[in-house]
């Protein structure tokens, strides 16, 4: 009973991994490339300039811009800049302008309060969004990366099931072993990042919780919208009085939050009504202060007098556990080398997604390799595999060229570099589609190599602002995004340079190589 036990939970981790294997692998690495979100949009927007943070300032000169171009509008936000992001950005409620919902926004210049006239690019919101809507139209997009976060949590306890020595394989790898040295890494990746994967699989279905399980939610509250406020500490927006009133300084009650809570880093300011005597300010404190969100962490001021009226309402014990969970999936509260640990992890949850999927191939090429014919669902992987891994770093870099190439002026600009993004992806596909696996996938890992390797290079060359002069300014985000692109493109020469070498298949050693992957895996 208990071999057959394994047996089956081997068969399910094995299927739904393939099944589902490859558009995981999306899930993850963009999942991975967002904990890098405001240094990606940094790089894509170089003509916002970094400056030495000053709040106090900041606010002035976004209240100032505010007064004199938005006056009139109803609400006004602010979005103080931070570590990692450079441009003071500013917001307002206009009908007549268009755009989504009459909203007005504007991206200041940190240090002078000039507007910056910015190339429209997504930047790290692209891959953030992708991540969790796959680029669908709401709300299937984030029902089917939720699914696809409950196979990966399926896929990992099936995993340690399956597993009987899980612990004594993470240190076991044995190199130029073909499916062994595969089986071998794929274990002790999984393994050492184990409880993270354990934590961020969770923690996904966590944040998307309201839709897997709305039956509570539209029974207490009717719609999702009045179980946000109420869980969020929204008020409603004050009927305006009609009396006119200065709006008082925003740093005065800057100054203000500073002596109730010392230290605080406000991350974002609204006002509503101004210039009425109803007008009222919110002051929120920054994600990246603590791990969990805290609806309590704001303050609303009166903004005739500069009276606090309310802080916002308290957590329950239940509603911190969720919101730490969040917390933790996305890593804002993270610092620079915490985060570097959370990308690296990203990445191994990628390669353990990948060389699942390499491996299950593998294993069922050998059975083939004395024929020399590879069935046709065995090829349908093969062209997936390759597709979905070395084409989706293909599009990643072809994003990030379109940025550099594109007219800065150009209308949709954003829209174009999202376009170069799936147009490449596509064309990969279209390659594995015509060329033999092996070189394939030598030929697009040799073009994602050049392709990220000369970013720098790409970017100096547009911008001016290479890896000489951001390291001599301090622009630690737009170096480490350079640096980050020199070290995939060099990965990915060497992962080139192995495909091109020829493969090391000798008969007798292809019962050895199957009968290792199956002392793991009987019912593969």
């Amino acid at each position: 009973m208990k071999e057959g036990f394994r047996q089956a939970m081997a068969w399910l981790h094995t299927w739904t991994g393939l099944i589902f294997g490859w558009l995981l692998f999306a899930i993850f690495l963009t999942g991975t490339l967002t904990y890098f979100k405001e240094e990606i949009s940094h790089w894509s927007q170089p003509e916002i300039q970094a400056h030495p943070l000053d709040p106090v300032h900041s606010l002035g000169l976004a209240q100032s811009y505010l007064q004199s171009n938005a006056g009139q509008s109803a609400s006004w936000f602010i979005r103080l800049p931070g570590e990692r992001e450079p441009a003071l950005a500013v917001g307002w409620r206009d009908p007549d302008a268009g755009g989504r919902r009459g909203f007005v926004r504007k991206q200041l210049d940190a240090a002078s309060g000039q507007q910056v006239e910015a190339r429209d690019s997504r930047g790290g919101e692209f891959f953030y969004r992708f991540h969790f809507e796959l680029q669908m139209p709401y709300p299937w997009g984030r029902w089917l990366s939720t699914f696809c976060a409950f196979i990966m949590l399926l896929g990992l306890v099936t995993g340690i099931i399956t597993h009987k020595k899980i612990f004594k394989e993470f240190f076991t790898f044995r190199p130029g072993k073909g499916q062994r040295s595969w089986l071998d890494g794929h274990n002790a990746i999984g393994v050492l990042v184990l409880p993270f994967h354990l934590m961020i699989s969770y923690s996904s279905l966590v944040l998307f919780m309201y839709m897997v399980m709305p039956a509570g939610i539209l029974a207490s509250y009717g719609d999702a919208g009045r179980y946000f406020n109420d869980l969020f500490g929204r008020d409603e927006t004050p009927a305006v009085a009609g009396v006119a009133a200065p709006l008082v300084p925003l740093p005065q009650l800057y100054a203000k939050v500073q002596a109730l809570e010392p230290g605080a880093h406000i991350g974002s300011v609204q006002v509503q009504n101004p210039g009425d005597s109803s007008a009222r300010v919110t002051l929120s404190q920054a994600s990246t202060d603590h791990v969990a969100y805290r609806r309590s962490a704001n303050w609303t001021f009166d903004g005739a007098t500069g009276e606090l009226l309310r802080q916002g309402a308290p957590e329950s014990v239940a509603m911190m556990t969720s919101f730490t969970f969040a917390g933790l999936h996305m890593g804002n509260f993270a610092g620079p080398w915490l985060r570097w640990l959370y990308f690296a992890f990203g990445v191994a949850g990628t390669a353990v997604i990948g060389t699942g999927l390499v491996m299950w191939l593998g294993k069922r090429q050998l059975k083939h390799a004395k024929s020399g014919h590879m069935p046709g669902e065995l090829r349908l992987v093969e062209v997936l595999n390759i597709a979905s891994m070395s084409g989706l770093l293909l599009g990643v870099a072809a994003f990030f060229w379109a940025n550099r190439l594109l007219p800065a002026g150009l209308q949709g600009r954003s829209g174009f570099e999202i376009d170069s993004f799936f147009m490449l992806w596509g064309l990969a596909l279209l390659h594995a589609m015509l060329r033999p696996g092996r070189r394939a996938w030598a030929e697009q890992l040799g073009l994602g190599a050049l392709a990220f390797a000369l970013l720098p290079l790409l970017n100096a060359v547009t911008t001016g602002q290479g890896l000489n002069h951001s390291i001599a300014v301090g622009d630690w985000a737009m170096a480490g995004f350079d640096l980050t692109a020199l070290g995939t493109g060099l990965f990915l020469a060497w992962a080139a340079s192995k495909m091109l070498r020829a493969p090391k298949v000798a008969a007798k050693r292809a019962p050895r190589a199957g009968k290792a992957v199956a002392e793991t895996a009987e019912a593969r």
